[in-house]
């Protein structure tokens, strides 16, 4: 493989500094050509590239910025104007205007950062039915491939031909860089279970290498003719994938009258979706299960015990224990010590944070994790990174996640605000704990992204005159919130007042 080696550093590094590291990644560089980066730090890759005898290559930083990256970072975007340097100069330099692939994402020490990427072939993705059936398109495409990656049962059902046939190793996102960039040159087919871009490996391929490089030929997928055994309409039906991902997820969408499908991992599937439903008030549910949909092999039950591995699992949903849709569930069904920002709060603090589809939320100073599970329940394609300092409450807050169908919640254990450097930047930032500590909302600003908004709750006298003082400097809006619960004395009723907050919101 034709290796490029991405070169992102301090001004104070040197070349000793980074030839360390390199030794970590490359333990034989011989197959590398070029070092890339930045144009602020040519100086730096121009002697790394002398001491290897490899070529420089020098992007400036808009043309990195455009690049997709796995690992961007807010330090370095503030620093440099590009989210990534390593990675995205590494993709860069080895696509030379084609497809590349990362083979070792970034790896950094405390003044240097590199990446090594690779030549990767554009791939045609090509939906496939459970009985082998395949669209004319797609069986040109695959006629014309040298290579065809898919998995085994997949394989099997493509009559002869001449094409080299792979099948996917296990795990598979791993191994996937390295396979594609040893056809580099080739003309490469995928075969993928009915649509490629739904919950399937065509999602995958364009990460990687980006949506020019990869033409997807579907096919209808599992949950089109499911909903059509059914007689369901498929705009009325939430999808939760049990494909490499975590079954939890399907919590979330319980709701009486609800109708889900699950894409199974296997013919254990079926009996999680039914503990899932036992575990939150849904065992009367309805479960149908619909195996080789499409195939010679298909078959519809409702017996968990005798499911076959290729199945889709139909529930309609029927109890009355599903979580409300809007911000401010109630406090009690929380795991928590205590450290939970009150459902009235909450309510305000989240229509303060203002969560938008696909959004990132900092959650710093978790507690029980309360802002980023709602954030993340707002959408489905919001996302959370809870930081929390004590390992106790972080584990809560990964419970908590879980318990509200989210585990998608990704959880920092670590002081802010050093357990904040290399997160990806946020959309919106909520300050719940530690925000009298030196630094921490200054990190918070310096990686927030330019129209993102922070949020802070203010309840000592200490949180407040730090409030007054920054909202001073950056201006914002301040609001007082003063809550009062009915509660009993003796025999009547009294107002019991909970702590007053200052809440802030400031934009940037």
């Amino acid at each position: 493989m034709r290796l490029t080696v991405g070169l992102g550093a301090r001004s104070s590094a040197s070349v000793a500094d980074v030839e360390r590291l390199l030794r970590e990644v490359l333990p034989d560089p011989s197959d590398v050509v070029a070092v890339s980066t930045v144009d602020s730090r040519r100086s730096l890759a121009s002697a790394v590239a002398e001491r290897f005898g490899w070529e420089l290559v020098v992007f400036g930083a808009p043309e990195l910025a455009a690049v997709p990256v796995p690992s961007p970072s807010a330090r370095v975007t503030s620093a440099l104007g590009t989210p990534s340097v390593a990675e995205a100069s590494a993709r860069l330099a080895a696509a030379g205007g084609g497809a590349s692939v990362l083979i070792v994402e970034k790896r950094s020490s405390p003044v240097a950062t590199v990446a090594v990427a690779a030549p990767a072939p554009e791939v045609v993705v090509v939906g496939i039915g459970a009985g082998g059936d395949l669209s004319p398109q797609g069986r040109a495409a695959l006629q014309a491939a040298e290579v065809v990656f898919g998995g085994p049962r997949q394989l099997a059902l493509l009559p002869d031909g001449g094409a080299e046939r792979v099948a996917w190793p296990s795990p598979l996102v791993p191994a996937l860089p390295r396979l594609l960039a040893e056809r580099h040159g080739r003309r490469v087919g995928v075969l993928a279970s009915g649509d490629p871009m739904h919950y399937g490996i065509g999602t995958t391929l364009v990460r990687l290498l980006g949506a020019a490089h990869v033409t997807a030929v579907p096919h209808p997928s599992s949950v089109s003719i499911a909903c059509a055994r059914l007689g369901w309409a498929v705009e009325d039906v939430d999808v939760v994938s049990a494909v490499g991902r975590d079954l939890d997820a399907l919590r979330r969408h319980l709701q009486d009258g609800r109708r889900v499908l699950v894409l199974s991992s296997g013919a254990g599937t079926p009996a999680e979706v039914r503990r899932v439903l036992s575990e939150t008030g849904f065992g009367g549910s309805g479960v149908t299960i619909l195996e080789e949909l499409g195939g010679d092999g298909e078959r519809i039950h409702h017996d968990p015990a005798a499911a076959r591995p290729l199945n889709i699992v139909a529930v309609e949903c029927r109890g009355d224990g599903g979580v409300p849709l809007v911000p401010g569930i109630a406090d009690d069904r929380y795991d928590t010590d205590g450290q939970l920002t009150k459902r009235e709060i909450r309510a305000v603090t989240l229509a303060a944070l203002g969560p938008r589809a696909g959004e990132l939320l900092w959650d710093v100073g978790a507690g029980s994790g309360s802002i980023g599970i709602e954030w993340m329940r707002a959408h489905p394609r919001c996302r959370a990174v809870a930081v929390e300092k004590d390992p106790v409450r972080a584990a809560r807050v990964t419970g908590n996640a879980r318990r509200f169908g989210v585990p998608g919640l990704r959880v920092v254990v670590g002081d802010a605000p050093a357990a904040l450097d290399g997160l990806p930047a946020p959309d919106a930032v909520f300050i719940g704990g530690g925000f009298t500590v030196p630094g921490v909302f200054e990190a918070c600003l310096t990686a927030l992204s330019s129209g993102g908004r922070i949020v802070v709750n203010a309840v000592t006298v200490e949180s407040e005159r730090l409030v007054a003082e920054l909202q001073a400097r950056h201006g914002g809006e301040l609001t007082r919130i003063a809550v009062q619960r009915a509660g009993a004395v003796g025999g009547f009723l009294a107002w019991r007042p909970m702590l007053p907050v200052t809440q802030w919101v400031v934009r940037k």
